[in-house]
């Protein structure tokens, strides 16, 4: 299936994948970084921006949704880019690693790595918000407003401008596919990280309010772990230059085999 892109610059390619609930928008701060080095493709997950939900019978797991975007690679004569993802992007990162498709992985916060399937909320949240949405459109214009609802994922939501942050919360109210991925997530862990070769990245913000940070047995073996001073769970906006940065280091990896283990603070 045809999935909405964003692809800018040249050199080797890199594939970003949004978070549940996000779209291609999330990478904007880091695009033209990224795009005077790279050859830069931001995707929306099936369900979720301007793509299509998956069909019927295909269930929207971190797998199916990072095998997707392998097939719309594929359709644009990209084989085994790098490929980096936030949250739940990160995991289909992971995934498609693991299925041979990436050169290296760069994951932020990545989704998966809990010890055990997280289970059904008891609260629909964002059913909840969808049914407000008159409202919460109404009140986005306060500032007070669009900053608790960003500061889940967001540490300083006061970086976005009021355009940047009405669109990301639009996105996350009318992500078609929500509600099908979520449940799937939550039911599922990231299973045989042994099979994830390649040189990979693990990065995580010392503000994410969403997700603890992962279990070292649910990371691929020799994955290099680092920490991002000062920034949340989708950090592109907190320290573009930081994010930028981390994203072409790991997708400089370009060496066979897996990357150098370790723990690796990075401070801003």
């Amino acid at each position: 299936m045809a999935l909405s892109h964003t692809r800018r610059g040249s050199g080797e390619p890199l594939v970003l994948i949004h978070g549940l609930g996000g779209s291609k928008r999330v990478w904007a701060p880091v695009m033209s970084r990224l795009a005077a080095e790279r050859d830069v493709i931001a995707v929306d997950l099936p369900g979720f921006g301007e793509s299509p939900v998956l069909p019927e019978d295909v269930a929207p797991t971190a797998a199916n949704l990072g095998a997707a975007v392998s097939a719309h690679c594929a359709s644009l004569g990209i084989e085994r880019p790098h490929v980096a993802g936030n949250s739940l992007g990160g995991w289909a990162a992971l995934e498609i690693a693991k299925a041979g498709g990436a050169a290296s992985v760069c994951t932020i916060s990545p989704a998966g790595l809990w010890r055990n399937p997280l289970g059904a909320r008891t609260y629909d949240s964002h059913g909840a918000a969808r049914r407000l949405r008159p409202l919460i459109g109404a009140l986005i214009g306060l500032k007070r407003v669009r900053r608790r609802l960003l500061r889940t994922t967001v540490a300083r939501p006061q970086n976005l401008s009021r355009a940047e942050a009405r669109a990301l919360i639009y996105d996350w109210l009318d992500s078609e596919g929500y509600g099908a991925a979520n449940a799937e997530m939550r039911s599922h862990v990231f299973e045989n990280p042994e099979l994830v070769t390649v040189p990979t990245t693990v990065a995580w913000g010392t503000e994410d309010r969403l997700v603890r940070a992962p279990r070292s047995e649910r990371m691929p073996p020799g994955a290099r772990y680092v920490e991002l001073e000062n920034v949340g769970h989708t950090p592109t906006w907190d320290d573009p230059e930081l994010i930028a940065e981390l994203l072409l280091g790991a997708s400089s990896q370009t060496v066979s085999g897996r990357s150098s283990p370790g723990h690796e603070p990075v401070a801003r």
